[in-house]
């Protein structure tokens, strides 16, 4: 089983034990649970159609009029964005598979002299999950001070003795929402997940992106496959050196303290770092529990708004709100190349169909697809007119937007915004184009499977 599945399975069974327990005998959510839900949801719509016309406001009222190309505009739309600060001076290196991504954050962990910070949304009981245990109690034997917290849903297939060997090795191990609710430390949300992965060494380096611990990306994203189940998988990951690293530090912190970890080893966690580099950069953490939750979608949709030339997005898990979809649409109709590039398979059968329901719309109004059926596709990124760059854990779905704590990074430059593109270039490059002819001449079984997908994708 992969660990999309083992998530999304343990969510499901996650929600049919609760509604047993609210229930006493119920074997699917109970009427109660269903109308919690629709309300949800139907606050989440309203939030996206909010958010996309803040969106449009913000690129209306922003100072561009003395922008003189792409980089000024996105820097003026980006700066009329309140919240999260944006940070100068840093360098930002693109990690496009598993295999690199291992090297860069192992070799960090092991130059540790101080502390390591670190959370991941699933960290395996196999051969990767093992070094980077090793690499962790290594780091704390050196005396550096580590912390890790990993979500319950994600680990639910992890063996505790993983944890525990680290535990007792003197790493502190945090556990975000546990399953059972006799052993949380803080509230009890089971729906609300910990999917960010993250690493700060020292204060000085951080990593985000897409990447788990798990050897499903030992292979890369070359290796030949034999059949979906051994295909490799595709994603990507940033190395960051410079002031921002401060901000994803902070993210750490406050999930540590909103789940009641135990006291952190004290350490200088907020070090002076000098300017690495000359890109800008926002840490983007949303909150589902916060009114200001929907920040990852309010800088979307201002990007996209803002958009001149081009909209390049590659997305695992595409399951777009109406507003989103408009907003593409929008962009698309008045010349903007919008193209995406999606899975041509999913470890969630019924997302990939949700998705696909807004094929049709999208393709008529100018927009162009792409899906990848090499690979399994778990990259998160886009990059806007060549300068504005967004990775990160955070999906196109709504549960990204609304029930899970995700964390992008915002970069702007054209230098790393061509090193996305050519990154794009390569993924469309070995996907196939999904035409509007093609996608009418579609088999009944995939029109049913869209139309059933489509009646729960507020649900997945």
């Amino acid at each position: 089983m992969q660990p999309g599945d083992l998530g999304r399975a343990a969510r499901h069974l996650l929600w049919l034990a609760l509604a047993a327990m609210l229930a006493a005998c119920a074997s699917v959510p109970d009427a109660q649970e269903r109308q919690a839900r629709q309300v949800q949801a139907g606050q989440s719509a309203d939030t996206g159609w909010s958010s996309y016309r803040k969106g449009q406001d913000i690129v209306a009222h922003a100072d561009t009029q003395r922008a003189r190309d792409f980089h000024s505009r996105h820097q003026a739309i980006e700066e009329a964005i309140s919240g999260a600060p944006l940070v100068r001076g840093n360098d930002v290196r693109l990690l496009a598979d598993g295999a690199e991504t291992y090297r860069a954050m192992l070799e960090s962990i092991d130059r540790a002299r101080h502390y390591v910070h670190m959370e991941t949304y699933i960290f395996e009981d196999d051969e990767e999950g093992r070094r980077f245990a090793d690499a962790l109690i290594a780091a704390h034997r050196r005396g550096a001070a580590v912390a890790v917290m990993i979500d319950a849903v994600g680990t639910l297939g992890t063996p505790d003795t993983l944890f525990d060997r680290m535990r007792e090795a003197g790493v502190q191990v945090a556990v975000f929402n546990p399953v059972n609710p006799a052993q949380a430390r803080a509230g009890w949300s089971p729906n609300q997940r910990n999917h960010r992965k993250l690493l700060v060494v020292d204060g000085k380096v951080g990593y985000l992106g897409g990447i788990n611990v798990s050897s499903v990306y030992s292979s890369g994203s070359r290796s030949a496959g034999g059949g979906r189940e051994a295909q490799p998988w595709r994603d990507t990951h940033i190395r960051i050196a410079g002031p921002a690293v401060a901000e994803i530090e902070r993210v750490i912190l406050a999930g540590w303290e909103s789940q009641k970890g135990p006291p952190l080893a004290g350490r200088e966690f907020f070090p002076k770092v000098a300017p690495q580099g000359d890109l800008t950069v926002r840490i983007l953490a949303n909150q589902p529990d916060r009114s200001d939750g929907y920040t990852v979608y309010l800088t979307l949709m201002s990007a996209f708004e803002s958009a001149q030339q081009s909209i390049h997005i590659t997305m695992a898990y595409f399951v777009p709100d109406p507003a989103f979809v408009e907003a593409l649409q929008n962009a698309a109709r008045r010349g903007v190349d919008v193209v995406l590039v999606l899975p041509g398979f999913s470890d969630s059968s019924l997302v990939f169909h949700a998705g696909r329901s807004h094929y049709e719309n999208l393709l008529e109004a100018g927009v162009k697809i792409y899906e990848r059926r090499d690979a399994l596709l778990h990259a998160k990124t886009a990059v806007v007119d060549g300068v504005w760059s967004t990775v990160g854990s955070s999906n196109m779905d709504w549960r990204s937007f609304a029930l899970n704590y995700e964390i992008n990074a915002v970069i702007l430059g054209p230098e790393f915004g061509a090193a996305m593109e050519a990154l794009f270039k390569r993924d469309v490059a070995e996907s196939q184009q999904v035409t509007l002819d093609t996608w009418h001449g579609r088999g009944p079984g995939d029109r049913f499977m869209e139309f059933f997908s489509r009646l729960f994708e507020r649900w997945l």
